[in-house]
């Protein structure tokens, strides 16, 4: 261990994610979210998303992430909140910072990775989500509305 950063090695540190909403740019009433295929929440939707690798930006991760689970390739994130609350993630403490964007729901999807499945949800009628997702969604709304 380099003794200079011995520091760092004295304290624990969370884990960082990146989800991403992705809502359909020509109603907005639609997102698209996947159906987890592995622990935690396997076989619940959630938002696309994962942790970031050490060399990647934010945004590097959460393009990444959303093409390794949906196949779309996305360009015009824009970065919405941080969620951080302990016990968001029944692994570990993880801190996520979610980003947003709008597409044509008429691309071609497909689940990858770690995703078994994919579909677009009217924002009206979401299932119960995996983690704090329902919580990022509806701040998402709420901050819309007030917009």
């Amino acid at each position: 261990m380099n003794t200079e950063n011995k520091f760092c090695y004295d304290y624990p540190r969370p884990l960082v994610s990146v989800d991403a909403i992705i809502l359909d740019e020509q109603t907005e009433s639609k997102i698209l979210l996947i159906k987890r295929k592995n622990y935690p929440y396997a076989e619940m939707w959630a938002l696309p998303g994962g942790f970031i690798e050490m060399e990647e930006t934010l945004e590097e991760s959460v393009k990444r992430e959303v093409y390794e689970e949906t196949s779309l390739t996305v360009y015009n994130f824009n970065q919405f909140r941080v969620y951080g609350d302990p016990g968001r993630d029944p692994r570990d403490r993880c801190i996520t910072i979610v980003f947003f964007c709008f597409v044509n729901h008429s691309l071609p999807i497909k689940a990858n990775d770690d995703a078994k499945d994919i579909k677009w949800f009217n924002l009206k009628e979401l299932p119960k989500l995996a983690f704090d997702h329902n919580k990022i969604i509806n701040d998402f709304i709420a901050l819309k509305k007030n917009l």
